[in-house]
């Protein structure tokens, strides 16, 4: 069997009957081998011509898969199924799940690169929100415009206007342990996914140019979901003493959650938490303990101890970051926006009560990051708007306007990329209070604009 490449994907398609008794007649490692020659950024089994699968079957496929994977870093999976097939799959492997599924081809196709004049806008939706939050930033990532459904109401409803959409994305799931170490937030909190065995290749998988610029946006608590490490070696041990003598520098707390040392050795441990980084056995020890929270810094942003200045390259791109903020905020709010002051400075907020703040980073070829304080009112009305009612759960609206913030990047990076400027973005980070922001934002010189929505007030800020 040899694939066929669609785009940057090549699928394979079995056909009939599918166990571990014939699977290896349908694709064998020469098959997969074959791709190594190709321009491709994701390898996937389609199920389409299958009329029955088992476990062992797929296990056939998905170690082939795996060891391409492995070799190329590339995102694997399966495709083209119901979503019968789908919670089957998903029952057959539960917390073992470690690739990718896309109920179809044209949905596999939105989750690698593309033309960026090529954006679509596409529905979406996912019971579990890191999952849905993923992909939302993907997607983004990628130049298009998901619409986000924040509950399965409001999904069924926007699902009865599908000529809306290019398609909408359902029964689908993001695999954690793809080219690259899954990343999701919870409140201001970024959680990274590693399991198995960790050695070297974490330096591969691990992405430091996103982290690093997550402790410039003002995230300082990171957690490693460790639930599933087995162990690792010497060589993760000195890349994560590595990582934490870095974030000293930001005042930031790396933590471990679920991390055992029964095939780890002890030693290991002391010299971790000689460096700084802090170990506990649930996730909810920390999330669920505002007050450790704060502690650990994940409801605060200091300053960090390094600075960097404000360069050419980052304001000839102004124009088009503030395009992407008006465009958004405009559609948002429906309301016209005029600009009322522009100045190279340090972050000036006026007003600090009442207003909540969000702040995104982006880099490659240029990098820095953008700043938007926002009035509580408007805050909620485009919570309203993501959500689909209205709200005063502080947690809910600082939710959305991460959401809304995203969405402000992503443009960005899409008219960036319309001047051949390849950048990524990263989670936003928001700011319930004003003072905390500032912290952060001490000393750091950019563009501030200050911009009238039809007498509301919003300060947009652009910065290194």
């Amino acid at each position: 069997m040899r694939a066929t490449v669609k785009g940057r994907v090549a699928i394979f398609y079995p056909q009939g009957f599918l166990d571990g008794n014939n699977a290896s007649s349908f694709l064998s490692i020469d098959d997969i081998r074959a791709t190594e020659a190709l321009n491709i950024d994701m390898l996937l089994v389609s199920l389409k011509k299958v009329i029955f699968f088992n476990k062992n079957g797929l296990d056939v496929f998905i170690k082939l898969l795996i060891s391409i994977r492995n070799q190329k870093r590339i995102s694997i999976g399966l495709c083209d199924y119901d979503s019968l097939k789908f919670k089957t799959i998903n029952a057959f492997y539960g917390n073992n799940l470690n690739f990718s599924l896309f109920r179809t081809e044209k949905i596999a196709e939105l989750f690698t690169p593309s033309n960026k004049s090529d954006s679509k806008t596409v529905l979406l939706y996912n019971d579990d929100l890191s999952q849905r939050s993923a992909m939302a930033i993907e997607l983004f990532d990628y130049g298009h415009n998901p619409v986000i459904a924040q509950s399965k109401k409001e999904f069924d409803e926007k699902k009865q206007h599908p000529d809306l959409y290019y398609t909408i994305i359902e029964d689908t799931y993001l695999g954690l342990f793809g080219q690259k170490i899954a990343t999701r937030v919870t409140g201001n909190v970024i959680i990274y996914t590693v399991a198995n065995f960790l050695d070297a290749e974490i330096t591969n998988t691990f992405n430091i140019a996103y982290h690093n610029n997550s402790l410039n946006v003002g995230f300082r608590l990171f957690i490693f979901d460790a639930y599933k490490v087995i162990s690792m070696n010497v060589h993760a041990l000195n890349f994560f003493t590595k990582l934490a003598s870095s974030a000293a520098e930001y005042n930031a707390t790396i933590c471990f959650v679920g991390l055992t040392f029964e095939k780890t050795p002890q030693i290991f441990k002391n010299d971790l938490e000689d460096a700084g980084i802090l170990f506990f056995d649930n996730m909810d020890d920390i999330l669920k303990n505002k007050e450790l929270l704060q502690e650990l810094g994940g409801s605060v942003a200091t300053a960090s101890k390094q600075t960097r200045t404000l360069n050419k390259a980052l304001v000839n791109e102004l124009p088009r970051f503030i395009d992407a903020t008006i465009s958004t905020i405009a559609m948002m709010t429906n309301a016209k926006a005029s600009k009322e002051s522009m100045n190279i400075q340090t972050l000036e907020i006026t007003d600090t009560t009442n207003q909540y703040a969000s702040s995104i980073g982006f880099y490659g070829d240029v990098d820095g990051m953008i700043i938007i304080i926002f009035p509580k009112a408007i805050a909620k009305k485009a919570c309203e708007l993501l959500i689909g009612e209205a709200t005063d759960d502080e947690e809910t609206i600082l939710d959305s306007l991460a959401e809304f913030v995203n969405i402000i990047g992503g443009r960005a990076k899409a008219l960036l990329g319309e001047q051949k400027h390849r950048v990524d973005i990263t989670l936003p980070r928001t700011y319930g209070d004003v003072v905390s922001l500032m912290e952060m934002a001490q000393n750091k010189k950019g563009v501030q604009v200050n911009l009238s929505f039809e007498g509301s007030h919003f300060i947009f800020f652009l910065t290194r």
